[in-house]
């Protein structure tokens, strides 16, 4: 059996030092149990994001599950920006253009309005937009609801823009306030910075960049159409001047709210810590074998785990036990 005193560093190719490591299997096995640690590394560990403040101000350990994916995509996202940096110092971009041929310029290069065809070129455009990004990054969603696809599509080019300072702020439409998988998505980016806001009233959708460059949809009740992509100056103001009047009228993300849980949901969420079978678990509640299956499993499908040590996990998470 390895005690804690014998951990080595496992998640030291992650850029996470012995001493982090510790503090977050201590906050693993007991939240209240971290014992003392340096400042240094509780800061560290937040700013890496695998360990966050509850609203009443202790601290909760992402699950291990999440936290690796965490880390990797933090490792990943520190890769991705020392090349896109040695790219822009080198020139690299500037010196590709110069090969270009001249007569093809005005069809692909930075004209004052482009006409974009195609999902895939829509999004090939929006990733060289975010990339060039230096200062903030405006966007609007007239839907309000993220699809796990969409969100996989977005999430690197979110996270690359925050991690490189640039000021995002990103309009809701109200739907998203129904669907769980769009406000887990929403709060995740607002933990990492962006500022967030869902509106009341429709929206027009658009995406702006340094205040410089707009991409507006053909259609805006077909946007599979495609998009136009604009950088003349008196357009780009004016989609930003409709921005900011929507922003003003909107309202802010709204904060998480604990799940109302019946007394043996909390009691059934209790047991998923301290047993590894059902049977051992229905008998300590005095309750029918179905009865608490049928349970354990709303309670993993509210949860979106997998399996119950995730749900013991995730339920912990969220401050639900």
């Amino acid at each position: 059996m390895v005690t804690a005193g014998q951990i080595g560093n496992d998640l030291g190719f992650l850029g996470v030092s012995p001493d982090e490591e510790r503090f977050y299997r201590a906050l693993l096995r007991n939240r209240e149990a971290a014992g003392d640690h340096e400042q240094a590394v509780l800061t560290r560990m937040l700013e890496l994001g695998v360990v966050v403040r509850t609203p009443a101000g202790g601290l909760r350990p992402l699950s291990p599950k999440r936290a690796v994916e965490r880390l990797i995509e933090h490792r990943l996202g520190q890769v991705q920006d020392d090349l896109e940096e040695t790219g822009r110092r080198a020139g690299v971009v500037d010196s590709l253009s110069a090969e270009a041929d001249p007569t093809r310029t005005t069809t692909y290069d930075n004209p004052a309005i482009r006409q974009i065809e195609g999902l895939e070129a829509v999004r090939s455009a929006i990733d060289e937009m975010t990339f060039f990004a230096h200062t903030e990054n405006l966007t609007t969603n007239p839907v309000g609801v993220l699809s796990p696809e969409s969100i996989e599509v977005s999430r690197p080019i979110d996270l690359r823009i925050l991690r490189r300072g640039v000021r995002m702020r990103t309009l809701m439409a109200s739907a998203c306030l129904q669907d769980g998988t769009t406000m887990a998505y929403l709060r995740e980016l607002a933990t990492q910075g962006a500022a967030v806001r869902v509106s009341p009233h429709p929206l027009e959708r658009m995406i702006i960049c340094d205040r410089a460059v707009a991409l507006t949809p053909i259609d805006p009740d077909n946007t599979a159409r495609g998009a136009l992509l604009t950088r003349e100056p008196g357009l780009v103001s004016t989609v930003v001047s409709l921005f900011e009047r929507m922003w003003a009228a909107s309202q802010e993300l709204p904060e998480e709210t604990l799940p109302t849980l019946t007394e043996t949901e909390h009691r059934i969420l209790h047991t998923l810590y301290l047993v590894d079978k059902d049977e051992t678990g229905a008998r300590q509640l005095n309750m029918a074998l179905r009865t608490y299956r049928k349970h354990v499993a709303r309670l993993m499908a509210r949860l979106d785990a997998d399996n119950r040590f995730q749900a013991a996990l995730r339920a912990r998470e969220r401050g639900w036990v």
